[in-house]
């Protein structure tokens, strides 16, 4: 349930850049009055600035929901939230969609950034900090682990740019859903079989080498 919640602005992203031309014209004209951008029913070149409103207003909304819910704000979803609105408000403003096509880079590429930043300043790692509790493996595990993603995100940046720079918009608003989604299941998947096979029952106290 938390990741269809997660993943609430890209699905909305999608099926109003996909319904654009299927949408009533009143309803069109009566969102683009508060946007920068005066949409046009029919023209499908600007159903990418109507996906990109809806996606910073629900972004808002949840925001909104996690700080009167829990009284405080988490680190990634406020990260990706910052992203999306400095880029969507670009390409809104500016009429120019190039930003938002650079916004899962930018953000696969800052959470790369959040993965590499505490061990190269010598604390544990964010893998271990966020799953620690819950499984007990060797500190060499936690570090290949925390590397792992830290490759996958920058390699999950390049490939957005290279689909948003090869293939057309249509290609790449699939990508964005469908692909990106695509790829992380598969990297969560190994991720987890990996641990798992390197998870031990002993306590989680009890001080463990690095395996041979």
């Amino acid at each position: 349930m938390k990741l269809l919640y997660d993943l609430l602005p890209v699905i909305l992203f999608f099926l109003a850049y996909k319904f654009y031309g299927a949408l009533p014209p009143e309803w069109i004209l009566a969102v683009g009055a508060w946007l920068p951008v005066a949409l046009e029913p029919g023209n499908p070149s600007h159903a990418i600035y109507l996906a990109t409103a809806v996606a910073m207003a629900v972004m808002a909304v949840q925001l909104s929901l996690g700080l009167a819910i829990k009284r405080r704000l988490e680190a990634m979803p406020l990260l990706t939230a910052a992203v999306i609105m400095v880029l969507g408000g670009a390409t809104l403003w500016l009429h120019d969609p190039v930003f938002i096509l650079w916004k899962p880079t930018l953000v696969n590429w800052l959470f790369a950034l959040v993965f590499l930043a505490p061990p190269l300043l010598g604390r544990r790692s964010l893998v271990e900090t966020l799953m620690g509790h819950a499984l007990n493996v060797p500190k060499a595990i936690w570090r290949r682990v925390n590397l792992a993603w830290v490759v996958f995100f920058v390699v999950s940046g390049l490939a957005n740019l290279f689909v948003a720079y090869t293939f057309s918009e249509a290609v790449w608003v699939d990508f964005k859903l469908f692909g990106m989604l695509g790829m992380t299941l598969v990297f969560v998947i190994g991720q987890a079989v990996y641990l798992g096979l390197h998870h031990s029952e002993d306590d989680p106290h009890t001080t463990k080498g690095d395996p041979s």
